[in-house]
């Protein structure tokens, strides 16, 4: 194409994401009003509202199928096989084996996380691989076959997340990568199979992430007309960027939050992130002046020596979490929309096992009362359910009892 050419059609792309979510919303209204076409007689105008509320009603329904979730991760996203993604590792690193056990400990749903770059073809990202897709399709029907619901999460790297917070090109041809993928998943279960538009945006601009979401939703909904599709704030998709959030024109949406909080405790030790959480080691919960005292000589910044401090002082506990969860529940009622939390949990090197599952056992109880499905974070990564021990996997007995969930007994 002309370069000049070139330009002005990114700037076009551009006008697009900017008035995305006003777009989204009148194409959202004309769309889910045809979705009721066959209850109006020959000739009779079916009103928007009556579509609108009839797509609505399959996301009330469907989120029903999202109560108690695990992610299924390192599988086909954030690989460490130092083979990566290839037909080996996707044989062995999760067996029908692992997903029966999924489903014997009381999980409903697998959140599985995929990275887009092995299938993102440039210049015609729409074309996914053939021999890739088959390995996806294996797991997606490994996943149903044991009764299981299914969200579908694209979780790529942050080079590639990054690159959307500036060029318009990059999200064109992210918006072709989800026709495909949505196109190629739309003969699924939509009772069943959910598509989650990006895992932890990472994008500075609330604004431009609100219409580039838009338009990537519409994206999806032109190949998958009938899917639930799952959305999120423009950072880490924390319940912060939840509450800053212009719900999209589409109803047949469910809203998702991540909830780390706070993160000295469940990142203690991470090497990723924040600099200073890899100096943390056994940080306590619930929290208080007096039991996080003894942290403050593990830091070597009186920055950091700060927030340990502002740690102790917040007390963090049962009722902390309760009003901060408290405020996505409010949200969603407000703008009358379904939400989730799609990712909590704790990572386990460094915690106490007893302090990490009353942590685990606070956020779940608190979701559960507020009739918020969950997904817990992770299968078998670092913040695992499950122990992987001389090739038995053996279920984590006091981070499952946490969950409120099966027989921990149970082993593969």
């Amino acid at each position: 194409m002309h370069p000049r050419a070139r330009n002005g059609f990114a700037g076009w792309i551009g006008t697009a994401i900017a008035i995305g979510v006003t777009v989204f919303t009148f194409v959202s209204s004309v769309a889910f009003a045809a979705d009721r076409s066959g209850d109006a007689a020959p000739g009779e105008p079916v009103p928007a509202q009556a579509g609108r509320d009839h797509a609505a009603a399959k996301a009330d329904r469907r989120v029903q199928a999202l109560r108690r979730g695990i992610n299924v991760n390192h599988w086909f996203a954030q690989v460490k096989d130092p083979r990566g993604y290839v037909p080996e590792h996707f044989r062995t690193y999760i067996t029908v084996q692992d997903i029966e056990l999924i489903r014997s400990l009381g999980f409903d749903h697998v959140r599985l996380s995929v990275a887009p770059e092995p299938m993102f073809v440039r210049g015609a990202a729409d074309a996914l691989p053939t021999r890739y897709l088959q390995q996806l399709d294996e797991a997606v029907n490994i996943i149903l076959a044991q009764g299981l619901a299914l969200i579908v999460d694209i979780h790529p790297d942050q080079t590639f997340k990054r690159a959307l917070r500036t060029s318009n090109q990059d999200v064109e041809a992210f918006a072709d990568f989800w026709r495909g993928l949505a196109g190629h998943l739309s003969t699924t279960d939509p009772e069943r199979v959910f598509l989650e538009v990006l895992n932890e945006p990472e994008f500075e601009d609330a604004f431009r992430w609100s219409g580039v979401q838009a338009f990537l939703v519409s994206a999806i909904r032109q190949k998958a007309p009938e899917h639930t599709v799952i959305v999120s704030g423009h950072r880490w998709a924390s319940l912060d960027d939840l509450l800053v959030l212009a719900p999209l024109g589409d109803p047949n949406l469910i809203y998702n939050f991540h909830f780390y909080s706070p993160q000295v405790f469940t990142h203690q030790a991470a090497t990723w992130g924040t600099n200073f959480w890899h100096y943390l080691t056994e940080v306590p919960y619930p929290s208080s002046p007096d039991n996080t005292e003894r942290l403050l000589a593990a830091v070597p910044q009186d920055v950091q020596r700060l927030a340990l401090i502002r740690y102790g002082q917040e007390r963090w506990n049962l009722t902390r979490i309760e009003a901060e969860i408290a405020e996505a529940h409010r949200w969603a009622g407000r703008h009358g929309v379904q939400v989730m939390c799609n990712e909590f949990g704790v990572h386990r090197k460094a915690a106490s096992p007893g302090e990490r599952a009353a942590w685990i056992r606070d956020v779940r109880t608190t979701l559960e009362g507020l009739k918020i499905g969950w997904t817990i974070w992770d299968y078998a990564g670092d913040f695992a359910m499950v122990n992987r021990i001389s090739g038995k996997t053996v279920p984590d007995d006091m981070a499952i009892r946490a969950l409120g969930i099966g027989d921990s007994t149970v082993t593969r």
